[in-house]
């Protein structure tokens, strides 16, 4: 009986552990100087914005965490990219966006782990992609995204309550990754096998 009390208590914190170790992010726009302007970004110059949201990552990600950027990660040519990637701590995986020039396999040689121009289904529930994906209102997943960078989150007329989709672009999660720990936190109570 102990021992099984033990196990549980294990597993369950290997789930948090696991959990944890797990971070979102979006739009960082590395090396784009007019997205400070476009976005009212706090930061006075590129290379102050780029040294903080460098900073930022760093102190939230560990070297083998798994950060999923979802999208527009640096403007310039392979080397500023490159160079960029192997500054941030985690083992990094990216979801293209519509800034993101190179094919998906260059990104796989510039510093990410793995790369796709698609979005993918993740722990069964979730869609990561960089724009938001249409869901119905009575969907069983939410959409993990980026791309709408300030102004109105409510992406579809249907998604009145805003527990379709979540938006992890960096001016709506303080300019740092997001653990799944946080996220699923916010749907904490919602099932979704079914919203039939």
């Amino acid at each position: 009986m102990i021992v099984a009390k033990l196990v549980i208590v294990t597993m369950e914190l290997m789930e948090e552990i696991v959990a944890n170790k797990v971070f979102f992010i979006a739009d960082t726009h590395f090396h784009h100087a007019k997205i400070i302007e476009y976005c009212h970004r706090p930061f006075k110059d590129v290379e102050e914005m780029n040294y903080k949201l460098i900073q930022n990552w760093n102190n939230t990600v560990g070297h083998d965490d798994i950060v999923y950027m979802l999208g527009d990660f640096c403007l310039g040519n392979k080397e500023k990219v490159s160079n960029m990637a192997y500054q941030l701590n985690g083992r990094k995986m990216l979801i293209c966006g519509n800034h993101d020039a190179y094919r998906a396999t260059d990104y796989m040689q510039l510093g990410f782990e793995w790369a796709s121009r698609h979005p993918i289904i993740w722990n069964n529930y979730m869609i990561l992609s960089h724009e938001p994906v249409f869901l119905e209102a009575n969907s069983c997943r939410v959409n993990i995204h980026g791309h709408l960078h300030i102004g109105e989150h409510r992406i579809f007329k249907h998604d009145s309550d805003k527990n379709l989709y979540y938006n992890v672009s960096v001016e709506q999660i303080d300019y740092k990754p997001i653990s799944i720990h946080a996220i699923e936190k916010h749907y904490a109570g919602i099932s979704f096998k079914s919203r039939d």
